[in-house]
């Protein structure tokens, strides 16, 4: 049995542990609902190793965007060679001159191009890794072992590399992880100071109101990192804080609106939307065209790959290709903003109705 004494204040304290007494504790201690909730983070958990290695652990080029210059002559066997490689890495579309191909690259809509030069046994493959470092090797080990079969050989003319402090273009991935991170975790502590209840109407609006200077000042926080204190991503300061703030606030809404229908399981829905799914598919590590076919369908729909495309592309490629990415994270942002005030609404709606009467007994 267990021993009792008295603490001074006239309650009895039991200092054993018997059989009984522990059983209380660990029920008292490990209740249904943090059961349920340890389960939960245990399939987050699961879900995050499972996307994570499942998105990388074999990254495999599968039509990978290239463009080809060669001449008339020797132009359509390439081609056919090059459509006829196993497993269908590449994706190659033919232009006339260097100056197409150029372009095509620094407006995003190829990896690579290769120029042949009919009257040697060198041929140029033009790449902009700030587009994308494993999407520019990939490419290139690909067009080598190509060339090499042909006893020709392959001179790789970087024009567009990453900055200095961004050696391996990661960093347009990583602040955007942050900002998404700090979006939703913001969101979750406006909810958590609440008690975790569900929101009226009013704390509804006021916490998503909440959310543009608190996506503000992160937008331009990480901007300062990036910029002037780590020189990651230099220039184009204000464009970077504008796009840090839209993230954030589309993080934040999303999170306000699923903790608005679903509670403390909302955070843990926004997590697997961001996190779980969202990183391994944005294309931050691997592009799109060298991730599993599920990652790759997801990933530019998603706030994280939606807004590693449009950091990249904006700091290395003048913004080009970034108009459908800019949509998607308004369709988050104004998503979750809905979201938020027709639950909110919907709950005030029902609380406003007159409960049904009881029935009169039957005499």
């Amino acid at each position: 049995m267990a021993d009792a004494r008295d603490d001074g204040s006239g309650a009895t304290v039991r200092t054993g542990g018997g059989p009984r007494g522990f059983l209380g504790e660990v029920r008292d201690a490990v209740s249904t609902r943090s059961v349920l909730v340890m389960l939960g983070v245990l399939l987050l958990q699961l879900g995050f190793a499972l996307s994570y290695m499942g998105a990388f652990h074999a990254p495999k080029p599968h039509r990978v965007p290239i463009t080809l210059v060669a001449p008339p002559a020797v132009e359509q066997d390439l081609l056919a060679r090059l459509d006829a490689l196993p497993g269908d890495p590449l994706h190659v579309t033919a232009v006339e001159n260097r100056v197409q191909a150029r372009a095509r690259l620094l407006d995003r809509r190829t990896d690579a191009a290769l120029v042949v030069d009919p009257a040697g046994r060198a041929d140029t493959l033009i790449v902009a890794s700030a587009g994308g470092p494993s999407a520019t090797t990939a490419a290139t080990e690909i067009l080598s072992e190509v060339a090499r079969a042909q006893g020709r050989t392959i001179v790789v003319r970087d024009i567009r590399p990453p900055a200095a402090g961004d050696s391996r273009g990661l960093s347009s991935f990583y602040i955007v992880l942050s900002w998404t991170i700090g979006g939703y975790l913001a969101a979750s502590a406006l909810n958590m100071a609440a008690g975790s209840k569900k929101p009226t109407l009013r704390r509804t609006l006021i916490r998503l109101a909440a959310m543009l200077p608190y996506g503000l000042v992160s937008g331009i926080g990480g901007a300062i990192i990036v910029g002037p204190v780590l020189d990651c991503l230099p220039g184009a300061f204000w464009e970077l804080a504008g796009i840090g703030t839209l993230v954030v606030f589309a993080s934040g809404a999303v999170g306000v609106a699923l903790q608005s229908v679903a509670g403390t399981v909302g955070l843990g829905l926004t997590i697997l939307i961001f996190t779980v799914l969202g990183n391994p598919s944005s294309g931050g590590v691997y592009p799109s065209s060298l991730l599993p076919p599920f990652w790759s369908a997801i990933g530019q729909a998603l706030p994280p790959g939606a807004g590693t495309t449009v950091v990249r592309n904006t700091v290395y490629f003048d913004g080009n290709a970034t108009t459908g990415a800019l949509w998607i994270l308004g369709a988050w942002a104004f998503g979750g903003v809905v979201v938020a005030i027709l639950a909110a609404a919907l709950r005030a709606s029902r609380a406003a109705r007159p409960a049904a009467p009881a029935s009169a007994p039957m005499g």
